[in-house]
């Protein structure tokens, strides 16, 4: 089995995720691009010592940008939603 902290590469914060964090105890996170389901929930188990209900994960294609003339494409990523079981929290959210 491969490192949990090479699946889950960090958390991502924003204003939809701190909602749904407060509706639905729902955290997102960006994880590798190879790693599945089961490998992710392992992985979150491991890093925050907390129970998984399920994860939902969705492919983010990168976004087209330009500077001036020039044009790139940023990566694409990986963002995985976990839902954990009732009564369980992840501290390092709660402090922000």
């Amino acid at each position: 089995m491969r490192d949990p902290r090479t699946i889950v590469r960090k958390a991502l914060i924003t204003e939809k995720g701190t909602a749904l964090r407060e509706l639905r105890n729902q955290y997102h996170f960006e994880v590798a691009r190879d790693a599945n389901k089961i490998e992710i929930h392992h992985a979150i188990e491991a890093i925050f010592s907390v129970k998984v209900d399920h994860v939902r994960t969705m492919q983010m294609r990168g976004k087209v940008k330009r500077q001036g003339r020039y044009v790139g494409k940023r990566s694409d990523w990986k963002k995985a939603i976990v839902t954990l079981q009732p009564e369980q929290k992840i501290e390092l959210f709660e402090q922000i």
